[in-house]
């Protein structure tokens, strides 16, 4: 029992450790560069540079009430309780220059995830809808970063995202009944993270936060939507990114001084 509320709440506070892990990476980035020569000088003034990011991240589903949940024909359920849950995600980076201090991300995910959702009655009896899928997401961001203090830079990151199911599978308690949903999602991307400048490559720490912007419910009714009127997804995900090295040590090769 005890590590099971050790991972319960882990999974309450992770956002609030990865905040913390963040600061206090780009202050020890900082600290360990501060007397240091710059690194990758010039990286930033490439038009396009490329790389790969992985993640943890935290979801759950929001939801909103159909009107006749307050009705007499619903009167033995008490509530809807989303969870939520942990996953992990990893995917490819392509970065392009637009200003000195505005840049274009696009990104490939493939994400991890699992959600919930607990009907509780009025009798006491409780039903878990558990359902996992992998989804393949496509966000494009615009970065807005810092002028550099060194090796470090501090950067802001927002905008959209679209995401397809790639495959899932639900833990269907009742396969005429188990809810189905739409297999595609549109959502809006806001995050802030640091540029730490190494010799080969740039290392970033980010936490971005997704606000799902569809209505995941189809058309399709069953005992288990009816009580639900709109359902939707958050998510908050702490990344680290490599980028650079390769494109940036040929550039210095072919700088090479003519004999």
């Amino acid at each position: 029992m005890q590590s099971l509320n050790f991972w319960h709440k882990f999974n309450l506070y992770w956002p609030k450790i990865a905040v913390l892990c963040l600061a206090l990476v780009a202050n020890f980035g900082s600290f360990a560069q501060n007397k240091a020569s710059e690194n990758l000088a010039d990286y930033d003034n490439q038009w396009i540079h490329y790389g790969f990011q992985i993640g943890l991240h935290q979801s759950k589903y929001r939801i909103q009430y159909a009107d006749i949940y307050t009705t007499s024909a619903l009167d033995t359920l008490h509530s809807v309780i989303p969870g939520s849950l942990p996953g992990w995600k990893v995917g490819f980076v392509s970065n392009m220059r637009l200003l000195q201090y505005l840049d274009f991300r696009a990104l490939v995910i493939v994400g991890f995830y699992e959600h919930d959702l607990t009907y509780r009655f009025t009798d006491g009896r409780e039903i878990r809808e558990l359902k996992d899928a992998t989804l393949v997401e496509i966000p494009l961001l615009l970065k807005y970063k810092s002028a550099r203090r060194g090796n470090v830079a501090m950067y802001a990151v927002g905008g959209i995202n679209t995401a397809f199911e790639a495959a899932g599978k639900g833990d269907e308690f009742d396969v005429e009944q188990n809810i189905e949903l739409r297999n595609w999602n549109f959502s809006i991307d806001a995050g802030i993270g640091f540029d730490l400048y190494y010799p080969l490559f740039k290392f970033s720490p980010e936490i971005r936060y997704t606000w799902g912007l569809r209505n995941m419910l189809t058309p399709e009714s069953s005992d288990y939507t009816l009580p639900l009127k709109r359902l939707t997804y958050q998510n908050i995900a702490f990344y680290i990114s490599f980028e650079g090295g390769p494109s940036y040590l040929r550039k210095k090769k072919n700088k090479r001084p003519k004999r």
